[in-house]
């Protein structure tokens, strides 16, 4: 028969095997990509924090920062110009909408900048690159947002809530 003192370690140990593992296996259910819902709320964000301040937001978004990077989640917006003022990939910087095409040819910067508007969200669905997710959060943070080798070189349907702020056009995708 079991001693008390032994069943006393036992029931201690697996309280603290339980204690160790429960977050580790809700980090390991956790959903790896970003839901339409947190897409949403995502920018519906953006959009607070351009009308706070519209250049501390753009610098926010492309670096990821005050909550614009969840997993596979980051906010863009392009300029009264038609060119990517915020994008955490540093290579899509200023590039004009007209020159975002899918894998099929879809022009969908230029559809982005037509279906946006004030005060409503609408859809925009293409195939992207979809960043790489790490339990350090979007891109493999702690390094710098947007590296290229964090990016995948197979395009995802992807589908992007998009509105229009004042002189920006902002969106928020989530992967299909």
């Amino acid at each position: 028969m079991m001693s008390h003192r032994r069943f006393t370690t036992m029931l201690a140990g697996f309280a603290c095997a339980v204690a160790v593992s429960g977050p580790l296996l809700a980090q390991a259910q956790a959903p790896k990509s970003g839901t339409p819902p947190e897409a949403r709320a995502m920018l519906e964000r953006a959009v607070q924090a351009l009308r706070a301040d519209k250049q501390k937001a753009l610098t926010a978004f492309t670096r990821g920062t005050k909550g614009f990077s969840q997993r596979d989640l980051y906010v863009f917006c392009f300029g009264p110009d038609g060119k990517l003022d915020a994008h955490p990939n540093p290579a899509l910087m200023g590039m004009h909408a007209s020159m975002l095409k899918d894998k099929d040819g879809k022009a969908f910067g230029l559809e982005i900048l037509q279906a946006a508007q004030p005060g409503a969200f609408a859809e925009v669905t293409y195939w992207w690159p979809q960043p790489q997710v790490s339990g350090y959060g979007v891109y493999g943070e702690p390094y710098p947002w947007g590296r290229l080798e964090n990016w995948s070189n197979d395009p995802k349907p992807k589908t992007s809530y998009v509105t229009r702020i004042d002189d920006q056009v902002c969106g928020v995708g989530y992967y299909n």
